[in-house]
């Protein structure tokens, strides 16, 4: 059994389904696109801007969810837009992910005047142009945010559909949770499965098992995200386990939000012990001050996981991307190579 450290995690080839394109730009990039739009940012230094952007004293999530108005005030050009998701793809890459869905809700970076779709073309193009230059295979997920009407989830879901073929892959529901369950959104839901378009839901985070309800059977949701209480709803939690429903973990973030008070407590441990489909990412690389090799490493201190079980866990995640079946057989089969390869040199 392989000793287990950082560099065999970040080697390990993974997956990260639940990744914010805005809670993910780099403090350098934040500090020199704040210069050209002319937009103060909190503090001056890269270092000092990382340390005050990591929300490590939040008491809720909408307390947390309060830092997006720094990125979100440089984010509303074209340029940004691409360049925050080409350097998103490559410091993925650099972190032995392989594959990433990014998601963000295009409805906020339209204060300067782009247009909705040239908010979705602009982070694709750096996507693409990622790929090209050896980061990760990116694809982006467009969130709806519960706090707005129901009648902007659907125009969201219209433009998710829009671009189903152009490198869209999912719809989402995002934003402050208590007291704004799923589904007031469930028409946007609707038409995004009546068009093939595949669909995960924050729920469970901010608020309790009843929402992860509303997102399963009210909207339709593929994947949950977080679904950090969905344990306190047994007959919920065996349907989403029978159902092989994938759970798109966070611990760190989930720590941090209060969602749970430790590591230690997080249900991550429980939800994988009785074999649910459980995938680990980051939520926010900048606000949470992590990366996906860290929430691996926080699975093996703090709740005991094996290597053995992280590779089950990291090919889960390409199991469950939004991308054709057939994509993901290839990408599997290239890891599990990987794996044998690691684990071989790992104990040599």
């Amino acid at each position: 059994m392989p000793i287990i450290h950082s560099e065999l995690l970040r080697r390990l080839p993974k997956a990260e389904l639940h990744c914010h394109l805005d809670g993910s730009v780099r403090p350098e990039t934040l500090i020199e696109l704040g210069r050209e739009y002319k937009q103060a940012m909190p503090r001056d230094d890269a270092d000092a801007l990382r340390d005050y952007m990591r929300v490590d004293d939040a008491r809720s999530l909408e307390d947390y969810l309060a830092r997006f108005d720094v990125t979100l005030s440089v984010m509303q050009t074209a340029d940004a837009l691409e360049r925050i998701a080409y350097e998103l793809s490559m410091d993925a890459a650099a972190d032995g992910v392989r594959y990433i869905e990014v998601r963000y809700a295009p409805v906020l970076n339209i204060q300067h005047g782009l247009s909705l779709g040239e908010a979705v073309e602009a982070p694709l193009r750096g996507l693409e142009r990622a790929e090209r230059n050896g980061g990760a295979v990116a694809r982006v997920i467009i969130c709806g945010l519960r706090h707005m009407s129901p009648e902007v989830s659907i125009e969201l879901a219209h433009l998710a559909v829009g671009y189903k073929h152009r490198g869209v892959v999912g719809f989402d529901l995002a934003g402050g949770e208590l007291g704004n369950p799923a589904s007031l959104h469930a028409a946007a839901f609707a038409y995004a499965r009546e068009h093939d378009l595949a669909c995960t839901c924050h729920a469970g985070e901010g608020a309790d098992a009843s929402y992860v309800r509303d997102a399963v059977h009210v909207c339709g949701a593929n994947r949950i995200g977080h679904a950090t209480r969905l344990y306190e709803d047994e007959a919920l939690t065996q349907y989403v386990n029978d159902r092989r429903i994938a759970l798109e973990i966070c611990l760190t973030s989930n720590v941090q939000t209060h969602a749970v008070e430790s590591y230690q407590e997080h249900p991550l441990r429980q939800y994988y012990d009785r074999g649910m489909n459980v995938v680990l990412n980051t939520d926010n690389r900048l606000m949470s001050g992590t990366t996906l090799t860290d929430e691996y490493l926080h699975a093996a201190t703090t709740l005991g996981f094996s290597f053995d079980e992280l590779c089950e866990i990291a090919i889960n995640g390409f199991t469950s991307a939004f991308i054709p079946w057939e994509q993901r057989e290839r990408l599997i089969a290239s890891v599990r190579s990987e794996i044998v390869l690691l684990r071989g040199g790992a104990a040599a």
